[in-house]
Protein backbone atom coordinates (compact mmCIF):
# COMPACT_ATOMS: atom_id res chain seq x y z
CA UNK A 1 0.00 0.00 0.00
CA UNK A 2 3.10 2.67 1.08
CA UNK A 3 4.43 1.95 -2.51
CA UNK A 4 1.23 2.62 -4.26
CA UNK A 5 0.49 5.85 -2.44
CA UNK A 6 4.01 7.17 -3.04
CA UNK A 7 3.67 6.84 -6.67
CA UNK A 8 0.03 8.09 -6.58
CA UNK A 9 2.15 11.52 -5.51
CA UNK A 10 4.70 11.34 -8.08
CA UNK A 11 2.07 10.87 -10.75
CA UNK A 12 0.81 14.00 -10.45
CA UNK A 13 3.92 16.11 -9.96
CA UNK A 14 6.41 14.77 -12.32
CA UNK A 15 6.03 14.82 -16.32
CA UNK A 16 7.27 11.24 -18.28
CA UNK A 17 7.64 10.62 -21.53
CA UNK A 18 5.22 7.74 -22.08
CA UNK A 19 2.24 6.98 -20.37
CA UNK A 20 0.62 3.79 -20.40
CA UNK A 21 -3.31 3.11 -19.35
CA UNK A 22 -4.07 -0.34 -19.14
CA UNK A 23 -2.09 -3.12 -16.81
CA UNK A 24 -3.05 -6.24 -18.65
CA UNK A 25 -0.81 -8.17 -20.64
CA UNK A 26 -0.10 -5.48 -23.42
CA UNK A 27 0.41 -2.64 -21.40
CA UNK A 28 2.32 -4.73 -19.17
CA UNK A 29 5.42 -5.56 -21.59
CA UNK A 30 4.89 -1.98 -22.75
CA UNK A 31 6.04 -0.65 -19.24
CA UNK A 32 8.79 -3.28 -18.88
CA UNK A 33 10.20 -2.69 -22.52
CA UNK A 34 9.72 1.17 -22.39
CA UNK A 35 11.42 1.65 -19.11
CA UNK A 36 14.20 -0.83 -19.10
CA UNK A 37 15.32 0.79 -22.18
CA UNK A 38 15.33 4.34 -19.78
CA UNK A 39 12.42 6.25 -21.08
CA UNK A 40 10.60 7.41 -18.09
CA UNK A 41 7.03 5.85 -17.68
CA UNK A 42 4.18 6.01 -15.45
CA UNK A 43 1.47 2.90 -15.86
CA UNK A 44 -2.01 2.89 -14.31
CA UNK A 45 -5.09 0.82 -14.37
CA UNK A 46 -8.68 1.31 -12.84
CA UNK A 47 -8.20 -2.09 -11.41
CA UNK A 48 -5.71 -4.30 -10.44
CA UNK A 49 -2.98 -5.53 -12.85
CA UNK A 50 -4.10 -8.12 -14.92
CA UNK A 51 -7.52 -7.70 -13.50
CA UNK A 52 -9.65 -8.26 -16.88
CA UNK A 53 -8.69 -10.23 -20.04
CA UNK A 54 -5.65 -11.39 -18.76
CA UNK A 55 -6.96 -13.02 -15.88
CA UNK A 56 -9.20 -15.37 -17.69
CA UNK A 57 -7.23 -17.13 -20.37
CA UNK A 58 -6.99 -20.64 -20.88
CA UNK A 59 -3.27 -20.60 -19.26
CA UNK A 60 -1.73 -21.57 -22.60
CA UNK A 61 0.78 -20.27 -24.40
CA UNK A 62 0.12 -22.08 -28.21
CA UNK A 63 1.03 -21.07 -31.85
CA UNK A 64 -3.10 -21.10 -33.07
CA UNK A 65 -2.91 -24.64 -34.61
CA UNK A 66 -6.64 -23.66 -35.36
CA UNK A 67 -6.25 -21.04 -37.59
CA UNK A 68 -4.55 -23.85 -39.79
CA UNK A 69 -8.06 -24.60 -40.78
CA UNK A 70 -8.53 -20.82 -42.16
CA UNK A 71 -4.53 -20.58 -43.70
CA UNK A 72 -3.91 -18.02 -41.74
CA UNK A 73 -0.34 -19.40 -42.47
CA UNK A 74 2.14 -15.61 -41.57
CA UNK A 75 0.02 -15.92 -38.49
CA UNK A 76 0.59 -19.26 -37.20
CA UNK A 77 3.94 -19.18 -38.04
CA UNK A 78 4.68 -15.96 -35.76
CA UNK A 79 2.86 -17.30 -33.37
CA UNK A 80 4.75 -20.73 -32.64
CA UNK A 81 8.04 -18.48 -32.91
CA UNK A 82 6.43 -16.48 -30.39
CA UNK A 83 5.54 -19.44 -28.52
CA UNK A 84 9.18 -20.88 -28.81
CA UNK A 85 10.71 -17.45 -27.51
CA UNK A 86 8.36 -17.66 -24.45
CA UNK A 87 9.55 -21.19 -23.74
CA UNK A 88 13.35 -19.97 -24.08
CA UNK A 89 12.88 -16.41 -22.34
CA UNK A 90 10.85 -17.80 -18.94
CA UNK A 91 11.94 -21.72 -18.63
CA UNK A 92 10.86 -22.15 -15.36
CA UNK A 93 7.29 -20.98 -16.25
CA UNK A 94 6.48 -21.22 -19.87
CA UNK A 95 7.01 -24.96 -20.22
CA UNK A 96 6.07 -27.60 -23.56
CA UNK A 97 3.34 -29.57 -23.16
CA UNK A 98 1.43 -32.17 -24.93
CA UNK A 99 -1.74 -31.97 -26.27
CA UNK A 100 -3.81 -35.27 -26.40
CA UNK A 101 -6.47 -34.69 -28.98
CA UNK A 102 -9.41 -36.94 -29.52
CA UNK A 103 -11.37 -37.92 -32.85
CA UNK A 104 -14.69 -38.14 -33.25
CA UNK A 105 -15.52 -40.78 -36.67
CA UNK A 106 -18.04 -37.66 -37.66
CA UNK A 107 -15.89 -34.49 -37.30
CA UNK A 108 -15.91 -32.55 -40.35
CA UNK A 109 -11.69 -33.45 -41.18
CA UNK A 110 -10.44 -36.65 -40.86
CA UNK A 111 -7.86 -37.92 -38.33
CA UNK A 112 -5.04 -38.35 -40.73
CA UNK A 113 -5.79 -34.57 -42.12
CA UNK A 114 -5.65 -33.31 -38.65
CA UNK A 115 -2.21 -35.73 -37.91
CA UNK A 116 -1.10 -34.08 -41.22
CA UNK A 117 -1.66 -30.69 -40.10
CA UNK A 118 0.00 -31.86 -36.43
CA UNK A 119 3.27 -32.11 -38.87
CA UNK A 120 2.90 -28.84 -40.32
CA UNK A 121 2.16 -27.11 -37.65
CA UNK A 122 5.56 -28.79 -35.68
CA UNK A 123 7.67 -28.02 -38.86
CA UNK A 124 6.13 -24.08 -39.24
CA UNK A 125 7.47 -23.99 -35.36
CA UNK A 126 10.68 -25.00 -36.33
CA UNK A 127 10.40 -27.96 -34.92
CA UNK A 128 11.66 -26.83 -31.44
CA UNK A 129 8.78 -28.96 -29.78
CA UNK A 130 8.58 -32.96 -29.92
CA UNK A 131 7.19 -34.54 -32.36
CA UNK A 132 2.97 -35.01 -33.29
CA UNK A 133 2.36 -38.97 -32.62
CA UNK A 134 -0.99 -40.40 -34.14
CA UNK A 135 -3.08 -42.29 -31.42
CA UNK A 136 -4.93 -45.46 -31.77
CA UNK A 137 -8.01 -46.27 -29.71
CA UNK A 138 -5.80 -48.66 -27.94
CA UNK A 139 -3.05 -45.60 -27.08
CA UNK A 140 -6.10 -43.82 -25.87
CA UNK A 141 -7.11 -46.88 -23.89
CA UNK A 142 -3.95 -47.34 -22.54
CA UNK A 143 -2.60 -43.43 -21.64
CA UNK A 144 -6.17 -42.04 -20.90
CA UNK A 145 -8.59 -44.41 -20.09
CA UNK A 146 -10.65 -41.28 -18.73
CA UNK A 147 -11.49 -40.21 -22.33
CA UNK A 148 -15.00 -42.30 -23.14
CA UNK A 149 -13.96 -43.87 -26.74
CA UNK A 150 -17.66 -44.55 -28.10
CA UNK A 151 -17.47 -42.41 -31.67
CA UNK A 152 -14.00 -42.29 -31.83
CA UNK A 153 -11.02 -43.10 -34.26
CA UNK A 154 -8.49 -42.28 -32.16
CA UNK A 155 -6.64 -39.19 -32.07
CA UNK A 156 -3.19 -37.44 -32.18
CA UNK A 157 -0.74 -35.79 -30.06
CA UNK A 158 1.38 -32.67 -30.28
CA UNK A 159 2.96 -30.22 -28.38
CA UNK A 160 2.19 -26.16 -27.13
CA UNK A 161 2.98 -24.39 -23.96
CA UNK A 162 1.24 -23.77 -20.66
CA UNK A 163 1.65 -21.41 -17.89
CA UNK A 164 3.04 -23.36 -14.61
CA UNK A 165 1.10 -20.98 -12.56
CA UNK A 166 -1.84 -18.41 -13.54
CA UNK A 167 -1.67 -15.81 -16.52
CA UNK A 168 -2.18 -13.26 -14.15
CA UNK A 169 0.62 -14.11 -12.16
CA UNK A 170 3.00 -13.98 -15.38
CA UNK A 171 1.27 -10.84 -16.49
CA UNK A 172 2.40 -9.08 -13.05
CA UNK A 173 5.79 -10.10 -13.06
CA UNK A 174 5.99 -7.83 -16.10
CA UNK A 175 4.56 -4.83 -14.20
CA UNK A 176 7.41 -5.84 -11.22
CA UNK A 177 10.16 -5.60 -13.65
CA UNK A 178 8.88 -2.38 -14.69
CA UNK A 179 8.73 -1.50 -11.02
CA UNK A 180 12.28 -2.51 -10.66
CA UNK A 181 13.36 -0.04 -13.92
CA UNK A 182 11.84 3.09 -12.32
CA UNK A 183 8.40 2.63 -13.74
CA UNK A 184 5.56 4.70 -11.94
CA UNK A 185 2.89 2.15 -11.24
CA UNK A 186 -0.47 2.49 -9.44
CA UNK A 187 -3.32 0.23 -9.81
CA UNK A 188 -6.80 1.09 -9.20
CA UNK A 189 -5.99 4.23 -10.68
CA UNK A 190 -8.28 5.27 -13.86
CA UNK A 191 -8.27 7.38 -16.79
CA UNK A 192 -10.78 9.46 -17.76
CA UNK A 193 -9.23 10.83 -20.62
CA UNK A 194 -6.65 13.67 -21.74
CA UNK A 195 -6.23 16.36 -23.90
CA UNK A 196 -2.91 17.32 -25.73
CA UNK A 197 -2.12 20.87 -25.50
CA UNK A 198 1.28 23.41 -26.05
CA UNK A 199 2.78 25.22 -23.11
CA UNK A 200 6.03 25.73 -21.67
CA UNK A 201 6.86 22.24 -21.40
CA UNK A 202 6.27 21.34 -25.16
CA UNK A 203 3.23 19.59 -26.40
CA UNK A 204 2.24 17.12 -23.13
CA UNK A 205 -0.55 14.87 -22.62
CA UNK A 206 -2.75 15.87 -19.80
CA UNK A 207 -4.68 12.79 -18.59
CA UNK A 208 -6.97 13.36 -15.88
CA UNK A 209 -7.20 10.35 -13.52
CA UNK A 210 -8.86 9.09 -10.63
CA UNK A 211 -7.69 7.12 -7.07
CA UNK A 212 -10.45 5.01 -6.89
CA UNK A 213 -9.80 4.20 -3.63
CA UNK A 214 -10.05 7.48 -1.93
CA UNK A 215 -12.26 8.60 -4.65
CA UNK A 216 -10.04 11.99 -5.91
CA UNK A 217 -8.03 13.60 -8.97
CA UNK A 218 -5.20 13.93 -9.92
CA UNK A 219 -3.07 15.21 -13.38
CA UNK A 220 -0.58 12.81 -15.17
CA UNK A 221 1.37 14.48 -17.68
CA UNK A 222 3.15 12.93 -20.23
CA UNK A 223 5.00 13.24 -23.98
CA UNK A 224 2.86 9.61 -24.91
CA UNK A 225 -0.08 7.74 -23.98
CA UNK A 226 -0.44 4.20 -24.77
CA UNK A 227 -3.65 3.44 -24.99
CA UNK A 228 -3.90 -0.39 -23.90
CA UNK A 229 -7.20 -0.60 -21.95
CA UNK A 230 -8.10 -3.96 -23.62
CA UNK A 231 -11.44 -4.72 -24.36
CA UNK A 232 -12.21 -0.80 -23.23
CA UNK A 233 -9.59 0.54 -25.48
CA UNK A 234 -12.32 2.20 -28.00
CA UNK A 235 -13.85 3.75 -25.42
CA UNK A 236 -11.23 5.51 -23.91
CA UNK A 237 -10.23 6.69 -27.06
CA UNK A 238 -13.56 8.39 -27.42
CA UNK A 239 -12.97 9.71 -23.71
CA UNK A 240 -9.01 11.29 -25.56
CA UNK A 241 -11.14 12.62 -29.05
CA UNK A 242 -8.75 10.28 -30.84
CA UNK A 243 -9.89 8.10 -33.78
CA UNK A 244 -8.94 4.77 -35.54
CA UNK A 245 -8.96 2.40 -38.50
CA UNK A 246 -9.75 -0.36 -36.08
CA UNK A 247 -11.82 -1.22 -33.40
CA UNK A 248 -13.17 -4.21 -31.33
CA UNK A 249 -15.76 -6.80 -31.25
CA UNK A 250 -15.87 -9.38 -28.25
CA UNK A 251 -16.13 -13.27 -27.20
CA UNK A 252 -16.81 -14.52 -23.85
CA UNK A 253 -15.11 -17.40 -22.83
CA UNK A 254 -15.52 -19.45 -19.66
CA UNK A 255 -13.57 -22.14 -17.83
CA UNK A 256 -14.61 -23.78 -14.93
CA UNK A 257 -12.39 -25.56 -12.46
CA UNK A 258 -12.90 -28.75 -10.69
CA UNK A 259 -10.54 -31.21 -8.93
CA UNK A 260 -8.01 -33.00 -10.78
CA UNK A 261 -9.18 -35.20 -13.11
CA UNK A 262 -5.96 -36.83 -14.42
CA UNK A 263 -2.66 -37.95 -13.22
CA UNK A 264 -0.79 -37.10 -16.59
CA UNK A 265 0.69 -33.44 -17.02
CA UNK A 266 -1.38 -33.38 -20.62
CA UNK A 267 -4.09 -31.11 -21.84
CA UNK A 268 -6.75 -33.30 -22.72
CA UNK A 269 -8.33 -32.00 -26.26
CA UNK A 270 -11.55 -32.47 -27.70
CA UNK A 271 -13.78 -30.37 -30.32
CA UNK A 272 -17.31 -28.96 -28.66
CA UNK A 273 -20.36 -29.50 -29.64
CA UNK A 274 -20.28 -25.89 -31.50
CA UNK A 275 -16.75 -27.54 -33.84
CA UNK A 276 -14.53 -24.82 -31.50
CA UNK A 277 -11.32 -26.49 -29.37
CA UNK A 278 -12.47 -27.66 -26.19
CA UNK A 279 -9.80 -28.32 -23.30
CA UNK A 280 -9.06 -29.68 -19.98
CA UNK A 281 -6.18 -28.43 -18.86
CA UNK A 282 -3.66 -29.25 -15.86
CA UNK A 283 -3.53 -26.64 -12.61
CA UNK A 284 -1.83 -27.60 -9.94
CA UNK A 285 -3.84 -30.20 -8.07
CA UNK A 286 -7.35 -28.62 -9.86
CA UNK A 287 -8.19 -29.30 -13.32
CA UNK A 288 -9.53 -26.15 -15.49
CA UNK A 289 -12.25 -26.74 -18.49
CA UNK A 290 -13.18 -24.71 -21.13
CA UNK A 291 -13.99 -22.69 -23.05
CA UNK A 292 -17.21 -21.20 -24.58
CA UNK A 293 -17.44 -18.51 -27.70
CA UNK A 294 -20.57 -16.28 -27.35
CA UNK A 295 -20.73 -13.15 -29.01
CA UNK A 296 -21.29 -9.86 -26.32
CA UNK A 297 -21.78 -6.37 -27.28
CA UNK A 298 -19.48 -5.26 -24.10
CA UNK A 299 -16.96 -6.02 -22.52
CA UNK A 300 -18.81 -6.27 -19.14
CA UNK A 301 -19.82 -10.12 -18.67
CA UNK A 302 -20.56 -12.66 -16.44
CA UNK A 303 -21.25 -16.23 -16.10
CA UNK A 304 -24.53 -18.15 -16.98
CA UNK A 305 -26.31 -21.15 -15.68
CA UNK A 306 -26.12 -21.52 -19.45
CA UNK A 307 -22.59 -21.34 -19.77
CA UNK A 308 -22.05 -23.47 -17.13
CA UNK A 309 -24.69 -26.20 -18.41
CA UNK A 310 -22.41 -25.80 -21.78
CA UNK A 311 -19.02 -26.67 -20.21
CA UNK A 312 -20.60 -29.55 -18.51
CA UNK A 313 -22.40 -31.16 -20.74
CA UNK A 314 -19.38 -31.39 -23.20
CA UNK A 315 -16.96 -32.31 -20.58
CA UNK A 316 -18.66 -35.08 -19.51
CA UNK A 317 -19.85 -36.46 -22.82
CA UNK A 318 -16.59 -36.83 -23.45
CA UNK A 319 -15.22 -38.32 -20.33
CA UNK A 320 -15.99 -41.73 -18.93
CA UNK A 321 -15.98 -40.40 -15.15
CA UNK A 322 -17.48 -42.80 -12.75
CA UNK A 323 -20.26 -40.29 -12.20
CA UNK A 324 -20.86 -36.67 -14.04
CA UNK A 325 -19.66 -33.44 -13.31
CA UNK A 326 -22.01 -31.37 -11.56
CA UNK A 327 -22.32 -27.73 -10.96
CA UNK A 328 -21.67 -28.87 -7.09
CA UNK A 329 -18.26 -30.02 -8.27
CA UNK A 330 -17.30 -26.54 -9.39
CA UNK A 331 -14.15 -25.30 -7.65
CA UNK A 332 -14.16 -22.05 -8.91
CA UNK A 333 -15.04 -20.16 -12.34
CA UNK A 334 -13.47 -17.69 -15.00
CA UNK A 335 -15.23 -15.53 -17.05
CA UNK A 336 -13.89 -12.62 -19.50
CA UNK A 337 -13.82 -11.74 -23.05
CA UNK A 338 -11.50 -11.76 -26.13
CA UNK A 339 -11.12 -8.52 -27.59
CA UNK A 340 -11.19 -9.12 -31.22
CA UNK A 341 -9.76 -6.50 -33.75
CA UNK A 342 -11.44 -5.63 -36.92
CA UNK A 343 -11.27 -2.62 -39.18
CA UNK A 344 -13.62 -0.22 -39.05
CA UNK A 345 -14.01 -0.45 -42.72
CA UNK A 346 -14.38 -4.37 -42.94
CA UNK A 347 -17.66 -6.56 -42.26
CA UNK A 348 -15.42 -9.14 -41.07
CA UNK A 349 -17.13 -8.70 -37.89
CA UNK A 350 -19.94 -10.64 -39.43
CA UNK A 351 -18.06 -14.09 -39.73
CA UNK A 352 -16.81 -13.24 -35.83
CA UNK A 353 -16.17 -17.38 -35.46
CA UNK A 354 -13.15 -17.06 -37.32
CA UNK A 355 -11.70 -13.89 -36.43
CA UNK A 356 -8.04 -14.46 -35.01
CA UNK A 357 -6.46 -13.46 -31.94
CA UNK A 358 -3.72 -11.06 -33.78
CA UNK A 359 -2.65 -7.81 -32.50
CA UNK A 360 -2.90 -4.71 -34.44
CA UNK A 361 -0.78 -1.75 -32.92
CA UNK A 362 -2.16 2.07 -34.54
CA UNK A 363 -0.51 5.35 -34.18
CA UNK A 364 -1.83 8.72 -34.36
CA UNK A 365 1.63 10.64 -34.75
CA UNK A 366 -0.01 14.05 -34.94
CA UNK A 367 -1.74 13.40 -31.17
CA UNK A 368 1.52 11.15 -29.81
CA UNK A 369 -0.64 8.23 -29.15
CA UNK A 370 -0.65 4.97 -29.62
CA UNK A 371 -4.03 1.87 -29.75
CA UNK A 372 -3.08 -1.48 -29.21
CA UNK A 373 -5.99 -3.22 -29.94
CA UNK A 374 -6.53 -7.35 -29.38
CA UNK A 375 -3.40 -9.70 -28.87
CA UNK A 376 -2.92 -12.74 -27.01
CA UNK A 377 -0.34 -13.57 -23.98
CA UNK A 378 1.52 -15.61 -26.57
CA UNK A 379 2.54 -12.92 -28.85
CA UNK A 380 3.26 -10.09 -25.72
CA UNK A 381 7.16 -10.24 -26.34
CA UNK A 382 6.20 -8.86 -30.10
CA UNK A 383 3.83 -6.42 -28.61
CA UNK A 384 6.58 -5.11 -26.01
CA UNK A 385 9.20 -4.84 -29.18
CA UNK A 386 6.82 -3.38 -31.49
CA UNK A 387 5.59 -0.50 -28.71
CA UNK A 388 9.38 0.51 -28.20
CA UNK A 389 9.57 0.93 -32.23
CA UNK A 390 6.35 3.20 -32.72
CA UNK A 391 7.30 5.44 -29.48
CA UNK A 392 10.90 5.60 -31.06
CA UNK A 393 9.24 6.90 -34.27
CA UNK A 394 7.27 9.28 -32.38
CA UNK A 395 10.60 11.02 -31.19
CA UNK A 396 11.19 9.45 -28.12
CA UNK A 397 14.47 7.56 -28.62
CA UNK A 398 15.24 4.83 -25.52
CA UNK A 399 19.10 5.44 -24.35
CA UNK A 400 19.34 1.82 -24.16
CA UNK A 401 17.34 1.07 -27.60
CA UNK A 402 19.24 -2.84 -27.25
CA UNK A 403 18.70 -3.55 -23.91
CA UNK A 404 16.74 -6.84 -23.21
CA UNK A 405 13.67 -6.38 -21.33
CA UNK A 406 12.19 -9.54 -20.61
CA UNK A 407 13.64 -13.17 -19.56
CA UNK A 408 14.77 -15.00 -16.31
CA UNK A 409 17.97 -14.06 -14.65
CA UNK A 410 21.37 -14.92 -15.91
CA UNK A 411 22.20 -18.53 -15.52
CA UNK A 412 24.50 -17.62 -12.58
CA UNK A 413 22.21 -15.96 -10.51
CA UNK A 414 19.56 -19.00 -10.44
CA UNK A 415 22.30 -20.99 -9.83
CA UNK A 416 23.53 -19.02 -7.15
CA UNK A 417 19.80 -19.15 -5.77
CA UNK A 418 19.63 -22.61 -5.56
CA UNK A 419 22.99 -23.10 -4.13
CA UNK A 420 21.73 -21.12 -1.23
CA UNK A 421 18.23 -23.18 -1.30
CA UNK A 422 20.81 -26.55 -1.07
CA UNK A 423 23.09 -24.90 2.11
CA UNK A 424 20.33 -24.10 3.86
CA UNK A 425 18.33 -27.44 3.30
CA UNK A 426 15.39 -26.00 2.21
CA UNK A 427 13.69 -28.48 0.20
CA UNK A 428 13.52 -30.37 3.71
CA UNK A 429 10.92 -27.39 5.11
CA UNK A 430 8.32 -28.19 1.76
CA UNK A 431 5.17 -29.97 3.10
CA UNK A 432 5.06 -33.58 1.67
CA UNK A 433 2.02 -32.42 0.52
CA UNK A 434 3.45 -30.29 -1.78
CA UNK A 435 3.22 -30.74 -5.58
CA UNK A 436 6.96 -29.08 -6.12
CA UNK A 437 10.21 -27.99 -3.71
CA UNK A 438 9.83 -25.00 -2.21
CA UNK A 439 12.99 -23.85 -4.16
CA UNK A 440 11.51 -24.62 -7.60
CA UNK A 441 8.15 -23.22 -6.47
CA UNK A 442 9.94 -19.57 -5.13
CA UNK A 443 12.43 -19.32 -8.15
CA UNK A 444 9.61 -19.73 -10.51
CA UNK A 445 7.45 -17.40 -8.93
CA UNK A 446 10.10 -14.28 -8.02
CA UNK A 447 12.51 -15.04 -10.00
CA UNK A 448 15.92 -13.30 -8.71
CA UNK A 449 14.05 -11.94 -5.93
CA UNK A 450 13.64 -15.14 -4.50
CA UNK A 451 17.26 -14.52 -2.91
CA UNK A 452 15.85 -11.94 -0.91
CA UNK A 453 13.67 -14.54 0.49
CA UNK A 454 15.78 -16.84 1.44
CA UNK A 455 17.52 -14.26 3.46
CA UNK A 456 14.31 -13.82 5.15
CA UNK A 457 14.24 -17.21 5.54
CA UNK A 458 17.81 -17.78 6.99
CA UNK A 459 16.83 -14.66 9.72
CA UNK A 460 13.72 -16.19 11.37
CA UNK A 461 12.69 -19.87 10.16
CA UNK A 462 8.74 -18.99 10.73
CA UNK A 463 9.01 -17.58 7.46
CA UNK A 464 9.39 -21.22 5.44
CA UNK A 465 5.92 -21.72 7.43
CA UNK A 466 2.80 -22.25 5.20
CA UNK A 467 0.05 -19.44 6.38
CA UNK A 468 -2.98 -20.48 4.62
CA UNK A 469 -4.23 -24.39 4.94
CA UNK A 470 -4.38 -25.54 1.70
CA UNK A 471 -2.50 -22.99 0.13
CA UNK A 472 1.35 -23.56 -1.27
CA UNK A 473 2.25 -19.89 -0.29
CA UNK A 474 4.55 -19.40 2.90
CA UNK A 475 5.04 -16.51 5.13
CA UNK A 476 7.54 -14.69 3.60
CA UNK A 477 6.01 -14.73 0.40
CA UNK A 478 2.78 -13.28 1.89
CA UNK A 479 5.34 -10.09 3.56
CA UNK A 480 7.01 -10.06 0.02
CA UNK A 481 3.73 -9.45 -1.63
CA UNK A 482 2.76 -6.68 1.07
CA UNK A 483 6.09 -4.57 0.33
CA UNK A 484 6.72 -5.31 -3.36
CA UNK A 485 3.34 -6.46 -4.86
CA UNK A 486 1.58 -3.33 -4.51
CA UNK A 487 -1.94 -5.73 -3.42
CA UNK A 488 -4.59 -3.08 -2.70
CA UNK A 489 -7.09 -5.66 -2.03
CA UNK A 490 -7.23 -8.76 -0.79
CA UNK A 491 -8.51 -10.41 -4.05
CA UNK A 492 -5.02 -9.31 -5.50
CA UNK A 493 -3.47 -11.11 -3.66
CA UNK A 494 -6.21 -14.22 -3.71
CA UNK A 495 -6.26 -14.43 -7.06
CA UNK A 496 -3.85 -12.93 -9.53
CA UNK A 497 -0.64 -12.68 -6.97
CA UNK A 498 -1.34 -16.34 -6.05
CA UNK A 499 -3.80 -18.56 -7.24
CA UNK A 500 -5.66 -19.27 -4.21
CA UNK A 501 -9.01 -18.39 -5.09
CA UNK A 502 -8.86 -20.84 -8.24
CA UNK A 503 -8.09 -23.74 -6.40
CA UNK A 504 -10.39 -23.29 -3.05
CA UNK A 505 -13.76 -23.00 -2.62
CA UNK A 506 -14.51 -19.50 -1.38
CA UNK A 507 -16.47 -20.98 1.88
CA UNK A 508 -13.57 -22.87 2.45
CA UNK A 509 -11.33 -19.61 2.41
CA UNK A 510 -13.59 -18.33 4.96
CA UNK A 511 -12.67 -21.08 7.54
CA UNK A 512 -8.91 -21.00 6.03
CA UNK A 513 -6.31 -21.12 9.38
CA UNK A 514 -4.13 -18.39 8.93
CA UNK A 515 -5.93 -15.87 6.14
CA UNK A 516 -6.98 -13.28 8.75
CA UNK A 517 -3.39 -13.29 9.74
CA UNK A 518 -2.30 -13.05 6.22
CA UNK A 519 -4.62 -9.97 5.95
CA UNK A 520 -3.18 -8.42 9.22
CA UNK A 521 0.45 -8.82 7.13
CA UNK A 522 -1.05 -7.60 3.72
CA UNK A 523 -2.87 -4.42 5.33
CA UNK A 524 -2.45 -3.71 8.32
CA UNK A 525 -4.73 -1.55 10.34
CA UNK A 526 -7.29 -2.29 7.68
CA UNK A 527 -7.36 -6.21 7.51
CA UNK A 528 -10.71 -6.10 9.27
CA UNK A 529 -12.23 -4.18 6.55
CA UNK A 530 -10.26 -5.70 3.36
CA UNK A 531 -11.40 -9.18 4.75
CA UNK A 532 -15.21 -8.63 4.72
CA UNK A 533 -15.11 -6.44 1.79
CA UNK A 534 -13.57 -9.63 -0.22
CA UNK A 535 -15.97 -12.17 0.76
CA UNK A 536 -18.76 -9.71 0.50
CA UNK A 537 -17.68 -9.01 -3.63
CA UNK A 538 -17.52 -12.78 -3.46
CA UNK A 539 -21.00 -13.04 -2.89
CA UNK A 540 -22.95 -15.99 -2.06
CA UNK A 541 -20.88 -19.61 -3.28
CA UNK A 542 -22.42 -21.52 -5.79
CA UNK A 543 -23.65 -24.55 -2.98
CA UNK A 544 -25.22 -21.30 -1.07
CA UNK A 545 -27.37 -20.22 -4.46
CA UNK A 546 -28.70 -23.89 -4.53
CA UNK A 547 -29.47 -23.86 -1.22
CA UNK A 548 -31.68 -21.09 -1.02
CA UNK A 549 -33.12 -21.92 -4.36
CA UNK A 550 -34.33 -25.20 -2.67
CA UNK A 551 -35.69 -23.35 0.02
Amino acid sequence: MKLRQTNLQKLGTQIFDVLVIGGGINGAVAAAALTARGLKVALIDRGDFAGETSQHSSNLAWGGIKYLETFELGLVRKLCMSRNRLIRAYPSTVQEIRFYMAHSKTFRHSRFKLYAGGWLYWLMGNAFTDRPRLLSLDDIAKEEPIIARDGLDGGFEYSDAYLHDTDARFVFNFVRSALSYGCVAANYTESLGGTRTTGGDGQLWHTRARDVMRERELVVRSRVVVNACGPWVDTHNVASGVGTKHKHVFSKGIHIIVRRLTAHRRVLTFFADDGRLFFVIPMGPRTCIGTTDTRVEAPEVAITDQDRAFVLDNINKRLALASPLTTSDIIAERCGVRPLVVSRASQAQNDWLQLSRKHAIETSTDQAHISVFGGKLTDCLNVGEEICDEVTRLGLEPPFASRRWYGEPAPEIREEFFHQARLMELDKLTSPKSSELLSTRLWRRYAGQAIGLLENIRADPRMAEVLIDGAEYIRCEIEHAARREMVTKLDDFMRRRSKIALVTKHEDLRDAAGLKEACRILFGDDADARYAEYFESLGPSLSERRSVAAM
